[in-house]
């Protein structure tokens, strides 16, 4: 039976359309992908005629937190709605907590992020001066995903404004309520020249990576990013991209395994694997490849139980994204692979609910679909290796990760894991945690990303490091001028050697 949702097509409007899924997807009416050019004009022209100082900033950040703080209800119940189902302690350690403190950090180091910073010149250049002073760039676009939909929008629009920038967001299209949360918070928070939401599917996101923006974010796939890449190069627009791949844990032969098996079904299984950091599959040495799985199953039992109501589990976000992931298992069955879900749940109520269980492919080959593609879900591969060397030399051959977590008590033995690979981050002994430290900067490298932001980095990144020299009345660099002859050559031959 068809089920009824109200869209906005209007201020205040609002009009009745049929239903027919389980979980519901809310349909906004939007402008023309046309109109995009002259919001961001009314950025920029804003921004031109009055460039945010440190006070408005830190006021903006403040007003920004005051806000979200007051809403927290609000995002989870529009999460949970676009996802069919994810768990509120979720939402509020992934979006709120992570947002929040990014504030908290830019607020409390903006001033000391904002000051020129001291060059020395060398004895050469005596007595000059030179320091290298951080200027916004302008306007700032932003794309970001759906799978941490609040957390990927508004940490880098805080380091845009904190590094005094006005901002141009497009949240994605696979999170509608998401959307329509985002483009209201941030309407109570900023004036609609220093901050505009644009709300649309795919063609607005492709007239959106081609407007001339000062500087544009990408977060999602590597595939879009491509594309992202292309739509801005005509501009020359500096692009960030923070895109994904496929993040290893290495568990080393000393390391317990409970304690592994409990630390990477976390950066497995938390948001049913739809983290882009999230472990995409696991090497271990074969001899306890068994022990391996009896413990990821008691994990998976202890966090979830029998997922008689899986209330702690998200499900996944879409019909599309649920086909994906079946066919990388049907695949994988397809090649003789043992497939082992680690909870039974009715092909019928998995499919209702999107609610794909944590399953494990023991031993894919390299060719199957589950290791050729990045997984985005619950599907974890695990592999086996005789001895270190061979999982490092897998590593090594394959495009480099946005993460990479090597699980050891031995020092050399993690230095060698981490030296293996120039992954964009890498959490020791433990999995998605270096994200949430937002002293640390977050991205990659190649297939996984360019660029990086969180914290000072992110500041960095939406701004101009201008060189500035100052010259004295009186310097040496005045007699390096022909005629190049008596003492100016001596002195030019001195300083060159």
């Amino acid at each position: 039976m068809a089920r009824i949702v109200r869209a906005r097509v209007g201020a205040g409007a609002w009009r009745i359309l049929p239903r027919m899924d389980a979980a519901p997807h809310l349909t906004i009416a939007t402008p023309p992908a046309a109109d995009l050019p002259a919001t961001l004009e009314r950025l920029r022209t804003a921004w031109l005629a009055n460039k945010p100082g440190l006070e408005q900033r830190r006021a903006d950040l403040g007003r920004l937190r005051h806000v979200l703080s007051r809403r927290l209800e609000a995002m989870d119940a529009a999460i949970r709605a676009d996802f069919g189902h994810r768990s509120t302690h979720e939402n509020l350690i992934s979006e709120a907590m992570v947002t929040l403190s990014e504030i908290d950090l830019a607020r409390r180091k903006l001033r000391r992020w904002a000051k020129p910073r001291r060059v020395g010149v060398g004895w050469k250049f005596w007595p000059a001066r030179a320091e290298i002073r951080p200027l916004p760039v302008g306007v700032v676009g932003i794309i970001s995903p759906w799978n941490y939909p609040v957390n990927l929008a508004l940490v880098p629009l805080v380091s845009a404004i904190a590094a005094g920038n006005h901002v141009y967001l497009k949240p994605s299209e696979h999170t509608p309520r998401t959307s329509e949360f985002l483009r209201d918070l941030l309407a109570e928070v900023f004036p609609a020249d220093r901050v505009a939401v644009a709300i649309g599917g795919a063609d607005v996101g492709a007239a959106f990576s081609a407007l001339p923006f000062d500087h544009l974010l990408f977060t999602g796939s590597t595939a879009v990013g491509r594309k992202v890449m292309a739509a801005a190069a005509p501009n020359l627009t500096p692009v960030t991209l923070e895109l994904g791949g496929k993040a290893p844990a290495v568990v080393a032969p000393d390391f317990p395994l409970d304690l592994a098996a409990a630390r990477i079904a976390s950066g497995k299984w938390f948001n049913a694997g739809q983290t882009c950091i999230g472990v995409d599959y696991a090497l271990v040495d074969v001899a306890r490849r068994d022990a391996f799985v009896a413990a990821l199953r008691a994990q998976v039992q202890a966090r979830f139980g029998d997922f008689a109501d899986a209330s702690n589990y998200t499900r996944i976000i879409n019909a599309g994204q649920f086909d994906r992931l079946q066919g990388y298992v049907d695949d994988a069955r397809a090649r003789g692979c043992t497939v082992v879900p680690l909870v039974e749940v009715a092909p019928e109520r998995m499919r209702a609910e999107r609610l794909f269980p944590p399953t494990l492919v023991l031993d894919p080959p390299d060719d199957s679909a589950v290791m050729r593609n990045e997984i985005f879900g619950p599907l974890l591969p695990v592999r086996t290796y005789a001895r270190l060397d061979e999982a490092l030399a897998y590593i090594g051959t394959h495009d480099r990760p946005l993460a990479l977590y090597p699980f050891s008590n031995d020092t050399r033995t993690v230095e060698r894991i981490i030296g293996s690979t120039l992954a964009g981050g890498v959490t020791v002994n433990d999995t998605l945690v270096h994200f949430a430290v937002d002293g640390l900067p977050f991205g990659g490298s190649g297939p996984s990303g360019m660029g990086a932001i969180h914290g000072r980095t992110g500041f960095d990144t939406f701004s101009k490091l201008l060189p500035v020299f100052r010259q004295t009345r009186w310097a040496a660099t005045d007699l390096l001028r022909p005629p190049y002859k008596g003492y100016v050559d001596r002195l030019v031959r001195f300083l060159a050697r």
